[in-house]
């Protein structure tokens, strides 16, 4: 998993106000990870006790004021959907949250519960599929699930443009992003335009040449 994916995980949990351990500094090529390995992040929130579980299994930044620790997995695949499929393929994803790699987590953050988050892409686009799935993680004790989508758009928000974020790259890029209009109030990326619908000849629309302008012509405003 690169590390820049971790990177965007940290830099989200330390906007939250939480403290963020990242508990393996190296990569576990050839053999099972021991339940200490099984987590790549843990965090915690100094000043609250509070533990209240959401009842939505897709958390954002409302969710995660109810909890003050969390054990968190990061799966950094952007271009595929995270499906059922992908479980079946990969039951390793899962082990963070199984009772040994809790146990070994406590022994960092302390005694208490802790909400054990997947941060993963996107959900399926179905909501069939996206049920299904968010099922299938509950019964395996995912309490919360965090996708990238959800993270950025709440770290673009927060960012300040006018402010010069020279100890983080992740937040630089967006601050980068957003000074150039490349993210709308919206967060979407306007990179393509949406392709204009050609006027009727009959309705007195504007001729071909007009409707759809050469390539190196930029569009009418």
């Amino acid at each position: 998993m690169s590390s820049i994916n971790e990177q965007m995980v940290r830099e989200y949990f330390e906007m939250l106000g939480y403290l963020v351990l990242q508990p393996c500094k190296y990569v576990v090529p050839g053999r099972s990870k021991t339940p200490e390995e099984e987590v790549d992040i843990l965090a915690y929130r100094p000043g609250s006790d509070e533990y209240r579980m959401p009842n939505r299994l897709v958390w954002s930044a409302r969710e995660f004021r109810l909890v003050n620790k969390a054990l968190i997995r990061v799966c950094g695949w952007h271009t595929e959907r995270f499906s059922v499929a992908r479980l079946l393929q990969s039951p390793e994803i899962l082990r963070f949250a199984k009772e040994e790699s809790v146990r070994a987590a406590s022994r960092l953050l302390g005694p208490g519960p802790a909400a054990k988050i997947l941060c993963l892409p996107q959900l399926p686009a179905s909501e069939a599929l996206k049920g299904k799935t968010l099922e299938t993680l509950r019964a395996h004790g995912v309490d919360g699930v965090l996708p990238f989508p959800v993270m950025v758009r709440e770290m673009a928000r927060r960012v300040n443009v006018q402010r010069n974020y020279e100890k983080s790259d992740v937040l630089q890029i967006l601050r980068i992003l957003k000074a150039y209009g490349f993210l709308t109030p919206d967060l979407q990326l306007p990179l393509f335009g949406r392709r204009a619908r050609r006027p009727s000849a009959a309705r007195g629309g504007p001729t071909d040449a007009a409707a759809n302008p050469r390539p190196d012509e930029p569009p009418e405003t």
